[in-house]
């Protein structure tokens, strides 16, 4: 079981990866499901653990219980951590993906990507399409906003040790206190319980810090890429977009610019929350759950 209150049980699978790293993975089985699986991404320095919430309700879901796995990808949580720094790219973790969800035999799949999670499920729909039986793309898009990201490039790697977790709550407020001002002081702890861990009694950080290698080439001074074909490569699919309201990593622009291209999108607006929406609110569950019944019923149109 996870730590923490939990409504359905789970269990740690380990996965090898194509280069041999183990790769930890979530389940919340529910043997009594037929839909389609969900699967989890989270965001570039994140963990399994950031879906807790929304992976136990829907697996544990009365109605339309189903099946729900979440990633740890290499480096985070409790996968290996690579030796190589610049094995923490998308086209090595896109890999990694691929193989977990072939080793789990959960495919097509419903991704639910948060950030980096969102663009891992964008890359999958371009390179293997039908893993993908629907996205939800929380708080990210085909164009990322710089100052958004360079934000981020200041903290990975760089945030100072706390002598607790209640200091590491502190840390933490200081650094996203404006994007999700109506957090109190019980959920800035949950979030340092799920940065940090003990070990050898210090608190170290649920990620390797030589991830921030994977950010060190990112400058405003060169124009960030995007991933419009990508994202068009969802086309064969129900897609839905959460935004934090206060996020500084998707702009509204772009969410109505990707409405455009996929015309039948879902799009859920979080307010008093940023980069990224945490998923863990009940109407947030609930407008996740249903879009993974239209996937199912899309699913099966298409089966037909």
């Amino acid at each position: 079981m996870c730590p923490g209150r939990m409504l359905a049980q789970s269990s740690s699978r380990f996965i090898t990866a194509p280069d041999g790293l183990k790769l930890h993975v979530r389940d919340y089985a529910n043997p009594r499901s037929r839909r389609l699986p969900i699967v989890c991404l989270p965001g570039l320095s994140r963990t399994a653990e950031d879906f807790d919430t929304l992976a136990s309700a829907i697996a544990a879901d009365a109605a339309m219980p189903r099946r729900v796995l979440a990633l740890d990808y290499r480096g985070r949580g409790l996968s290996e951590y690579d030796r190589n720094p610049k094995n923490y790219a998308i086209p090595v973790e896109l890999a990694d993906v691929i193989a977990v969800l072939v080793a789990c035999d959960a495919a097509p799949a419903i991704i639910v990507g948060t950030s980096r999670g969102g663009l891992l499920a964008m890359a999958l729909a371009a390179q293997r399409p039908g893993l993908v039986a629907g996205a939800v793309l929380n708080d990210i898009g085909p164009v990322i906003e710089a100052a958004g990201l360079m934000r981020i490039k200041d903290y990975v790697g760089k945030l100072p040790e706390p002598r607790s977790f209640e200091e590491g709550a502190d840390i933490l407020r200081r650094i996203a206190g404006e994007q999700f001002p109506n957090l109190g002081a019980a959920d800035w702890l949950a979030a340092a319980r799920r940065g940090w861990r003990e070990r050898d009694g210090r608190l170290v950080t649920t990620y390797d810090q030589a991830l921030a290698h994977s950010l060190a080439a990112i400058s405003l001074d060169r124009p960030l890429p995007t991933m419009w074909p990508q994202f068009d490569a969802l086309a064969h699919a129900p897609v839905m977009v959460v935004r934090g309201a206060n996020s500084d990593i998707l702009s509204a622009e772009t969410v109505e610019a990707m409405r455009t291209r996929h015309p039948g999108m879902d799009v859920l607006v979080v307010p008093d929350q940023g980069h990224a929406p945490l998923l863990a609110e009940p109407h947030v569950i609930a407008a996740i759950a249903q879009f993974a019944a239209k996937c199912d019923a899309a699913n099966a149109e298409t089966a037909a």
